[in-house]
């Protein structure tokens, strides 16, 4: 062009480079393209205007989506929109790939996105050309990855239960085309910044930017400031945008800098840097995958944060509800272990308790509130305190229960209780004689407590019991009393040990059983770890319950054992090899034989005689049958079994009552429904007697294990 000359028109100098213009506004849905960009486009080459779906008919679909993101990032950021578009023809065929930059812009008032760009069309590089990071085609393939890898990425991050996690997890993200080789995530406290954690730097780098002033010139503390990203493509460009703190990161060898606010809710948490060792362009969808990347960080650690203050305190409430056991007990010694719920607040109404009595003696309580939630913890510590109080002005277990009933019956039963939140509580409560072993346990819907006898067999023992506390403010519950012999160890838990991973009541007892009878030793901290590792170890993953679902719930366990020291002078004496049960069956309660059968068989489970126990059983049946029967009295039984080892064993099945009829043989007839008792007795057992007491008597028999290997040997 010769000097003078006027200059050509905007739409010749656009015309001669291929380039089109092109106005998209989203309020009236219409977009206006000159001839250039209808040509592009595959339309007759004039000017025109288009409807949303005219238009979008001439691009790909995927591309047409992806323009909508690509402009409300560039809006956010206040950048230019830039994307490139797989133009198609009437048989859905690619006919050319356009390139368009524009700069839109939002209307408030119409709620609209109004876009004036330019539009050229660019030449794909084949598969075997080298292409740059910035230059190189948005592909389907890249997009369907980069979506891959956000869904990925997001999974993580929602499940990253603590700041700690979340952080592993930013460390770990592998983002499509381009990952960075250095992390840092930036917090806000008060008026400076702090960093919460970093990755790809080396221990003590974070110094100089820790507590920097957000009003310093440095890009973290411009994004917390402002809620925008910068960019940072090359050190030139870090170096004249932020010339004070430059110095600061030149000696870590980056080429570009992302930083991007972390944003919940509205507010700026914080920010997040990623930095590369190689140029990068951020283009626009880069830009789009680090942007949904930091929203998706800033909501992960706002929830950690979250979790983390509820979990300190909800532990801290809990902690300072749960009681140290102590003083030291003479001849006793006790262990027991607090394991919140796996979720929701890491709290509940479990708690278990050791109250010094007036008597000398001392009482063991364990008990659970219903729920797991804060109303629970309440409740329970309310509970405790009132059962402390009633236990120490010198109260029986029965009453105590009766009195705590009625109290927690009058904290959720008054008029103004929202029905569906009324609660009740099971309990245990037992009083303890350190010097004799006696044990007298009142119980409210609790589950019974088990002994682990000194040869490691385990028995379940069945104590009388009430209904749960807060249900009925006149409900009675009834003692049942128990000798813990040297040795021996008393077991008492909520159901959350027995129910932890799909487990019932029945399966979860044969876990926690097979836990106490494995155990070597008489270290009960040892016992106690191992009952609690063995529902939330690793193991108890491999080993479900019959529940289809995970009932995870709050775990509360009490050890109390009796030291094998009986002669009170200090000199160790080993606990005779006598394995016991009792257990009383009243005129009133003839189902207690079915329960007295089952603990003799739990007492026999090493007896190598299948035929013997069932000997046993029935003429157990048989005794404590003639007793409710024919006579006016309660019966009393006492199972044991002597001897060092197997094969040299006995056991005696001793009935005891209080009526002076004694029993005598008869010879039935054929027809007769009973008067066999004792000619089955003579008949199955090796040895038996009728003996009288002072007041009453007792009918015994024994069974020896030798008798059972002699009948082998001859068989």
């Amino acid at each position: 062009m010769r000097t003078g000359e006027p200059l050509p028109a905007v739409g010749e100098v656009l015309s001669a480079l291929a380039t089109g213009l092109w106005h998209w506004d989203t309020a009236t849905g219409l977009v206006t393209v000159d001839a250039e960009a209808a040509r592009l486009l595959g339309l007759r080459a004039e000017a025109t205007t288009l409807t949303e779906v005219q238009a979008r008919a001439r691009m790909h679909p995927v591309d047409w989506n992806e323009i909508t993101g690509v402009i409300q990032l560039a809006v956010a950021e206040g950048t230019l929109a830039e994307v490139r578009i797989r133009i198609m023809d009437e048989q859905n065929r690619v006919i050319r790939v356009v390139r368009s930059r524009s700069k839109p812009s939002y209307d408030a008032e119409r709620r609209a996105f109004v876009l004036i760009g330019a539009m050229q069309e660019v030449t794909e590089p084949s598969p075997t050309t080298a292409a740059s990071r910035s230059s190189t085609a948005i592909t389907g393939d890249w997009r369907r990855s980069r979506e891959a890898f956000l869904l990925d990425a997001g999974r993580a991050l929602a499940e990253a239960r603590s700041t700690e996690e979340v952080l592993r997890v930013a460390a770990g993200l592998s983002m499509p085309g381009f990952s960075p080789d250095g992390l840092a995530v930036f917090g806000v406290e008060g008026d400076r910044l702090k960093i919460i954690g970093h990755h790809g730097q080396q221990p003590g780098d974070e110094g100089p930017f820790s507590h920097m002033s957000l009003e310093t010139d440095y890009p973290a503390a411009e994004v917390v400031r402002t809620g925008r990203a910068v960019y940072l493509s090359s050190p030139e460009r870090y170096r004249d945008r932020y010339p004070v703190t430059w110095p600061l990161a030149a000696h870590f060898g980056r080429q570009s800098w992302a930083f991007l606010p972390l944003t919940v809710a509205g507010r700026t948490m914080g920010a997040w840097m990623a930095a590369f060792t190689y140029p990068v362009a951020f283009t626009p969808d880069e830009r789009s995958v680090l942007t949904t990347v930091a929203r998706m960080l800033a909501q992960a650690l706002s929830r950690a944060e979250a979790a983390e203050s509820a979990r300190e305190l909800t532990d801290g409430l809990q902690r300072s509800m749960l009681p140290k056991l102590g003083p030291e007990i003479p001849g006793m010694s006790v262990a027991a272990r607090y394991v919140p719920t796996g979720g929701g607040l890491q709290v509940g109404g479990d708690w278990y308790d050791m109250i010094p009595l007036p008597n000398g003696r001392l009482a063991l309580v364990i008990g659970d509130v219903q729920g797991h939630d804060v109303r629970a913890a309440s409740l329970m510590g309310q509970l405790r305190i009132a059962l402390r109080a009633y236990a120490s002005e010198g109260h029986r277990p029965d009453a105590v229960l009766s009195r705590a009933s009625r109290f927690l019956h009058g904290m959720t039963y008054d008029d103004d209780q929202d029905p569906g939140d009324l609660r009740f509580a099971t309990c245990l409560y037992a009083e303890v004689d350190p010097r004799t072993g006696a044990l007298d346990i009142a119980r409210a819907g609790h589950p019974d407590p088990a002994i682990r006898m000194a040869d490691g067999t385990v028995i379940a023992r069945r104590t009388d019991g009430g209904l749960p506390l807060g249900i009925d403010p006149d409900a009675d519950y009834p003692t049942t009393r128990l000798t813990l012999e040297p040795g021996e160890t008393m077991m008492v838990c909520t159901d959350g040990l027995l129910e932890t991973g799909g487990h019932d009541l029945d399966t979860g007892w044969q876990r926690v059983r097979t836990i106490l009878e494995e155990h070597k030793g008489d270290d009960l901290e040892e016992l106690a770890d191992a009952l609690v590792q063995a529902v939330h170890g690793p193991s108890s993953h491999h080993t479900p319950g019959p529940l289809t679902d995970r009932r995870e719930d709050d775990i509360a366990v009490l050890l109390l054992h009796r030291e094998g020291d009986g002669c009170g002078c200090g000199d160790t004496v080993t606990p005779p090899q006598v394995r016991r049960t009792m257990l009383s069956v009243a005129q009133a309660e003839p189902e207690r034989v079915g329960v007295a059968r089952e603990q003799l068989r739990e007492l026999l489970h090493d007896w190598p005689s299948q035929d013997q126990i069932d000997s046993a059983v029935l003429l157990l049946s048989e005794m404590l049958t003639n007793v409710l029967v024919h006579t006016d009295a309660d019966a009393l039984l006492l199972a044991e079994v002597h001897g060092d080892g197997p094969g040299s064993r006995r056991m005696r099945i001793e009935v005891t009552d209080t009526s002076d009829d004694l029993p005598h043989k008869r010879r039935p007839g054929e027809l007769a429904s009973s008067g066999r008792g004792l000619m089955l007795i003579e008949l199955l057992a090796d040895a038996w007697g009728v003996d009288p007491r002072g007041e009453g008597k007792s009918i015994w028999f024994e069974l020896y294990e030798s008798t059972a290997d002699e009948s082998s040997a001859l068989a």
